[in-house]
């Protein structure tokens, strides 16, 4: 018996709450009725023409869809609340069975003509035609979604260490501020609900109002001001832009370690300069055109310079290195500084040279004749004389023939006769090896210069490289 209860009481609570929903209903349908009766959207909802009519804004930001740098254009997705007072759009409660809230079309009431003053849209549609909410007191309050385009000033001088400031700016299109008045709902957007974007992040949406006056008009027009504060995340150009392009140019100080007889210091060169120059023209199609040269662009234009520069010296130094037996000789100042002193220093040595052992004093490269001369010294005092006078000259080569074969003994003083024909080609033979042999120690010092210079360069490329990176990247804010 009292489960049937209260199945009955549930029963009548459900049907009476159908029906105050039915009579409700009734109710909003009546409401809606008489305060259309003679209500025009046409006019300002002021009781007073004279009186100004109050609208409070306030925008939420949900989304950074796109800032397109080139054209300068700041894509958004808004949520835009305007709330004001319709001095015809009230009702006692009472009268309507305590109905205090409906929501009716936007299209029904008169609505503010807030636009947005810097859009940068073809499409100048206002924001979507969603429900209003409509209080017994005469206040309406106006949600709708909105993707926005506005025009944004892009400075990419610290690309892509930049930050950002774009404003949006709200305002009446015709009503002057004696007439509609626009404050702020909050002191700056709401970023509560706000997306992160993947190449950006918003530190803030400080808002202001400005009462600009007009050439055009003698009364004023109140505007809010949204500043979005966006910070380029960098991390994506460092690790696809800045990265390559620093490994790039270290291997432009390397041309110079490379041989000169390997015929690829140049290629290397133009290789890493065009490179470089495919980077850049990556940077310059997303970058706007104009005066201000972003940070990256400065670092890769210092690095094509240098390595320019570096290409330049590595074709002068190759024309040293095989200057040929055509050049003259090594200065005395160059043997000094360079040979002595600087392939000490950047530890150039040559096979079988020692770092103790100056280049061209070692015993290989001693002058023969000073050679023959000290075993002419050396010899015992009882050995007999040589065969001829001119034994003591120096050979190309040693000839294996038994004493005085072209030699004839003449007179009782021992004096030694020779076949001069014979003397003329030895003297020949030994002139040309010495000429040869000084040809070949001075194309050895040109190519000992050549060599050191291209370490003096690596070492001055690669400190200029480093600082450069640094000075570059140290501008960043």
């Amino acid at each position: 018996m009292e489960r049937i209860c209260v199945g009955m009481l549930f029963f009548s609570a459900l049907l009476l709450v159908e029906a105050a929903h039915c009579a409700q209903g009734r109710y909003a349908h009546k409401l809606l009725n008489d305060l259309m009766e003679n209500y025009s959207t046409a006019l300002r909802p002021v009781d007073d023409t004279d009186k100004t009519l109050n609208v409070t804004l306030q925008v939420t930001l949900s989304q950074i869809k796109d800032m397109d740098e080139r054209n300068q254009v700041l894509i958004a997705y808004l949520w835009i609340r305007q709330t004001w007072h319709d001095a015809y759009l009230k009702w006692n409660k009472d009268e309507y069975d305590g109905l205090e809230v409906i929501r009716i079309p936007s299209s029904l009431v008169w609505r503010p003509d807030l636009v947005l003053y810097n859009k940068a849209d073809d499409d100048f549609s206002g924001p979507v035609d969603t429900n209003v909410v409509l209080r017994y007191n005469g206040e309406i309050t106006w949600d709708a979604p909105a993707i926005t385009k506005s025009s944004c000033v892009v400075d990419v001088s610290y690309f892509p260490f930049d930050s950002q400031q774009c404003n949006l700016t709200f305002g009446s299109w015709t009503y002057n501020g004696n007439q509609v008045d626009i404050a702020m709902g909050m002191d700056s957007g709401d970023l509560s609900d706000f997306v992160e974007n993947v190449e950006w992040e918003c530190h803030g949406m400080p808002a202001t109002k400005n009462v600009i006056m007009y050439g055009c008009c003698s009364d004023p027009y109140p505007d809010i001001t949204y500043t979005v504060l966006l910070q380029r995340r960098s991390s994506f150009y460092i690790f696809n832009l800045l990265l390559p392009c620093f490994l790039i140019s270290f291997l432009a100080p390397l041309g110079f370690y490379l041989p000169a007889d390997s015929g690829e210091k140049v290629s290397l060169g133009v290789t890493v300069l065009l490179a470089l120059t495919v980077f850049q023209m990556m940077v310059a199609e997303s970058m706007p055109p104009s005066e201000s040269v972003p940070l990256i662009g400065k670092y890769y234009v210092a690095t094509m310079t240098m390595i320019t520069a570096s290409t330049s010296l590595t074709i002068f130094i190759m024309n040293i290195h095989f200057c040929g037996a055509e050049a003259k000789p090594v200065p005395y100042w160059a043997k000094v500084l360079i040979i002595d002193y600087m392939s000490k220093i950047f530890f150039v040595y040559e096979v079988g040279e020692s770092c103790a052992s100056p280049f061209g004093k070692s015993e290989e490269s001693e002058p023969f004749v000073r050679k023959h001369n000290r075993n002419l010294k050396e010899k015992p005092k009882g050995a007999p004389p040589p065969c001829c006078p001119d034994d003591e000259k120096p050979a190309a080569f040693h000839l294996t023939f038994n004493p005085c074969v072209y030699c004839t003994y003449r007179g009782n003083g021992g004096i030694l006769g020779c076949d001069p024909k014979l003397v003329w080609n030895v003297e020949y033979i030994a002139n040309c090896f010495r000429e040869q042999k000084a040809t070949c120690l001075k194309v050895a010092e040109w190519k000992k210069i050549a060599k050191v210079m291209d370490r003096f360069f690596m070492w001055i490329f690669f400190i200029m490289v480093f600082l450069m990176s640094i000075l570059i990247i140290g501008n960043a804010p």
